[in-house]
């Protein structure tokens, strides 16, 4: 897989602590997966978001790599920096959004992975894209994103395309790029839980919707 094991993440250390510089260059390899996607009108925005977001937290930390050398420290300087303003400030913030990006990322590969699909129309994604909407990102839009999420489905590519396309093009055995699936979920997962626990550990997580 390309696309999805050109950088790999360290892995996640006994005590949860991730540290920003090695995260960040490896997150920023992932954007394009939602070139892949298709429908420019809805990822377009998402993918933007991420990269944006990646720019955001990369600024925080190189102002001060030893003082924001852990995600961690990042949450912990910034809620005493801000004050009442925290959580909704700052790099913070931008690892908040970028967190639910890679959440529906994760979701939708993992299902598909999961072998999870449409049975009269097995080459489909839909059914794995809307869960992973649901999981990751409904809740936090307003009626109109959703409508434009839910209806972007029926213009996504057939998972043999998607595939393709995160093979840069190669043609490889559909168990293959599985496989490269099942070994990036192994590697991310266990991160971006980490960063989940963390929020809601330091009420970090903020529900308003876009």
């Amino acid at each position: 897989m390309a696309l999805l094991l050109e950088h790999e993440f360290k892995p996640l250390p006994a005590d949860k602590q991730i540290e920003t510089l090695p995260f960040l260059e490896a997150v920023a390899h992932l954007p394009p997966f939602f070139d892949c996607l298709g429908t420019p009108i809805v990822y377009s925005p998402v993918k933007a978001d991420l990269t944006g977001n990646i720019k955001k937290i990369r600024a925080v930390y190189d102002s001060n790599p030893a003082k924001f050398k852990t995600l961690q420290n990042i949450l912990e300087v910034e809620k005493e920096l801000h004050g009442s303003a925290w959580p909704k400030t700052g790099a913070t913030l931008a690892l908040m959004w970028l967190k639910r990006g890679l959440k529906f990322m994760l979701v939708l590969l993992q299902s598909i992975s999961d072998g999870e699909r449409d049975e009269e129309h097995p080459n489909l994604i839909r059914v794995n894209a809307l869960k992973a909407y649901e999981i990751a990102l409904k809740k936090y839009h307003g009626w109109m994103l959703q409508k434009l999420f839910t209806g972007s489905v029926y213009a996504l590519p057939y998972k043999s395309d998607l595939l393709k396309a995160l093979e840069k093009g190669k043609e490889v055995k559909e168990e293959e790029s599985i496989e490269k699936i099942h070994q990036f979920l192994t590697r991310v997962t266990p991160i971006l839980d980490a960063i989940y626990e963390m929020y809601t550990k330091m009420n970090a997580e903020l529900s308003y919707k876009a």
